[in-house]
């Protein structure tokens, strides 16, 4: 877990409304976001598709301007210095946008020398190593996988060697190599003190790789916590009875528990809450018994991040 620390992004009172488009009103994306990220974490931003995720991450890094609000980016206000604090940014956007006719090498280059970065070819060598893409250098954008492609995008994003990296749904699509490939590189950025931003639709991946979990719904930002917390404080435990025999419906005797049959009838599921004073499972057990029900065997689990992610935007 990444310690208290000093915030390297701070967002205070971000929104961002589209002006109308008839027969449309104007659009809210963003209302209100504030939001801190620690300098050295992993922050893991969830919500459906159309949640505001990508307007976010645009206005921070000033791609698009915001209707109200600040953002800083280590200190720098990313409108006023946007240059110096954009400097400080890798990002790995949705879509592929390169120069179909340059070369792997020479793409990674001018990106490097766009945010003023000294040429250091051995850099550039171990980045594209790192990606697999060193046997790829001198081969024409054009000619490479969407894979490679993905991973291209990647080496541009880190080519500047930028404290703070941005991943907009970097493993969309992607092949199961690459994704491997790109969270092994991205414990060893946040090893060597790089912030990762990272939103995805794996939610299991989040659950593996991130610190803190933002969920961001109907563009407000909904809650933000530490990972192990959130799954504390909303993760219910199912204890799950494995019955002897099939039932076709839970027992009159057993409605004030909250069960629900599992396993075309051979299990009876029963949720609670981990944060209660009691769970209620002694006094479940005694009542099954006394309706006459056998069971062979009992097993616990956790709700996951993506069960919690669905209950919260589903909340109205």
């Amino acid at each position: 877990m990444i310690p208290q620390a000093k915030s390297v992004i701070s967002v205070t009172g971000l929104s961002k409304t589209y002006a109308p488009r008839p027969p449309m009103g104007p659009f809210e994306a963003l209302k209100n976001i504030n939001l801190d990220v620690r300098r050295g974490e992993i922050f893991a931003l969830l919500g459906p598709n159309g949640a505001g995720k990508t307007t976010l991450i645009n206005i921070i890094c000033g791609i698009v301007t915001a209707s109200a609000g600040t953002v800083l980016v280590d200190g720098l206000d990313n409108r006023a210095d946007y240059r110096a604090a954009r400097r400080k940014i890798g990002l790995v956007p949705q879509e592929l946008h390169t120069d179909a006719f340059e070369t792997v090498w020479k793409t990674v280059s001018f990106s490097r020398g766009l945010w003023g970065k000294p040429a250091n070819p051995a850099f550039i060598e171990r980045t594209l190593k790192e990606l697999s893409l060193w046997d790829k250098k001198d081969n024409r954008i054009m000619t490479i996988s969407g894979g490679m492609k993905r991973r291209l995008m990647i080496a541009k994003a880190l080519a500047h060697e930028p404290e703070i990296l941005f991943l907009d749904e970097p493993t969309a699509g992607v092949d199961v190599e690459l994704r491997q490939d790109m969270w092994e590189l991205v414990r060893r950025l946040r090893a060597n003190g790089v912030t990762i931003i990272l939103t995805t639709h794996y939610i299991q991946e989040a659950e593996q790789m991130a610190d803190r979990v933002g969920v961001i719904s109907k563009g407000a930002l909904i809650v933000v916590a530490e990972k192990a917390a959130l799954m504390t404080k909303l993760g219910k435990k199912q204890l799950a009875l494995k019955l002897h025999g099939k039932l076709d419906a839970v027992p009159a005797a057993l409605a004030a528990y909250p069960l629900e049959l599992g396993s075309g009838g051979t299990e009876l599921v029963y949720t609670y809450d981990t944060e209660g004073e009691r769970t209620g499972i002694a006094a479940l057990l005694q009542a099954v018994g006394a309706a006459g029900i056998r069971f062979k065997d009992l097993s616990t689990k956790q709700r996951s991040l993506e069960e919690i992610f669905v209950s919260l935007v589903r909340t109205p």
